[in-house]
């Protein structure tokens, strides 16, 4: 009998555990269909993403075209006479005036020059004396038919060959005290000093390859660079001008950016576009000037001369609400239904600060969404959130 009772009690038990069982089973089930119900909810629900609306703009683009610096004047100083370097006066980067002393040369054979023609005009004048004094005493012989006529002429001729050799050794000391001045080398040009790779008793030759240093007048300088020859014609295009001077008269000053990309404080100006193209690159050169007064800009150094290029009405998107497939630039313009298209969009080369200009694939009104679109796809259905145009510009140009 007890055990009759116990096996009901297990059985009951076993009953009410199932039922337990089952019970949570079903909760759990319906807990997962909420949740799944839910998220289907809000994957329905359109997620809100900022668009704005494109509106044509004027605007300027800056095209760089990188450039090397000189000198307005940039003068290798050479010598002229052989000799050995006496002394150097003057460091590398000094500041010089026109005619400032930079080297002296020892070369004693023209001092001896000058002193041998020395002399040689003062035998000459001696010798043109004598001669003259013989015309003197045979002229009024002469006149007294004394002596016959020949020999006042022959007198005379003397004198006058006399003459000629002392005009000849006067020339002499000119020319001697000429190269004894090329011992003394000065600066043809305001500038500054350049490398000097010659040191004191050093032996130089007026054939020698490598100057003495090089003086370069950095008041002014030079920006070479080149356009190739598309360039060529869109600049040409781009200026008002019947001939090039007269565009070039119509080029805006230009900037000038420096290697460590910094602009420079000055403006320039394009004087000089070549009128030939080079054949083995394809492009012609142009030249821009730059005042420098404080000698930032050094001979030698490079750059990148900046045009400015003024537009009218064109549409100017940022550059975060593009995507880059393959090469190609997109934007997802709001379509009907607040659905969003993936729209392929053209862009010029030229950037101005952080927006693109569109060439192709944008109008006037359309709606584009400004940013955080990751995880959009073509024909979303969104929730617009509508930004003022000019404070989305006004944002990144910050």
């Amino acid at each position: 009998m007890n055990t009759h009772k116990s096996y009901i009690i297990m059985k009951t038990t076993i009953h009410f555990s199932i039922l337990l069982c089952l019970g949570a089973m079903l909760a759990s089930c319906g807990g997962k269909d909420d949740k799944a119900a839910q998220a289907a909810a809000a994957a329905s629900t359109p997620q809100p993403y900022p668009v704005f609306e494109v509106n044509p703009q004027s605007t300027t683009l800056d095209s760089d075209y990188p450039a090397t610096i000189e000198g307005i004047e940039n003068v290798d100083i050479r010598p002229k006479v052989d000799g050995f370097i006496e002394r150097i006066y003057v460091d590398e980067g000094a500041l010089v005036k026109k005619g400032q002393l930079l080297f002296t040369i020892n070369a004693p054979q023209y001092e001896q020059q000058v002193r041998t023609a020395s002399a040689a005009i003062s035998s000459a004048e001696a010798d043109v004396n004598a001669a003259q004094l013989q015309v003197n005493k045979t002229k009024p012989l002469v006149e007294k038919d004394i002596i016959s006529k020949y020999e006042l002429e022959s007198a005379q001729l003397t004198l006058q060959s006399k003459k000629a050799a002392l005009a000849q050794t006067k020339a002499a000391l000119v020319n001697a005290k000429v190269n004894l001045g090329y011992t003394k080398i000065t600066s043809p040009v305001n500038g500054v000093v350049g490398a000097i790779p010659f040191k004191t008793g050093s032996l130089v030759s007026g054939t020698s390859a490598q100057p003495l240093t090089t003086v370069s007048n950095t008041s002014k300088v030079y920006a070479y660079f080149s356009l190739n020859e598309k360039q060529l014609l869109d600049f040409s295009n781009t200026y008002q001008g019947k001939t090039l001077a007269e565009q070039m008269r119509n080029i805006p000053p230009v900037g000038l950016v420096l290697a460590n990309g910094s602009v420079y404080a000055q403006k320039g100006k394009i004087e000089s576009i070549n009128s030939q193209i080079n054949k083995s690159t394809g492009a012609v050169s142009l030249r821009a000037t730059f005042p420098n007064p404080a000698a930032v800009l050094k001979n030698g150094a490079s750059a990148s001369v900046r045009i400015p290029q003024h537009i009218d009405e064109v549409i100017l998107i940022p550059q975060k609400s593009t995507t880059d497939l393959q090469g190609k630039k997109f934007v997802y313009v709001l379509g009907d239904s607040a659905k969003v298209v993936n729209t392929l969009i053209e862009v010029m080369q030229n950037t101005k600060g952080k927006f693109y200009v569109v060439t192709k694939g944008l109008k006037a009104g359309d709606k584009v969404v400004l940013e955080g679109f990751q995880s959009l796809r073509d024909g979303t259905k969104i929730n617009p959130q509508e930004k003022n145009t000019d404070s989305v510009y006004a944002e990144i140009k910050k």
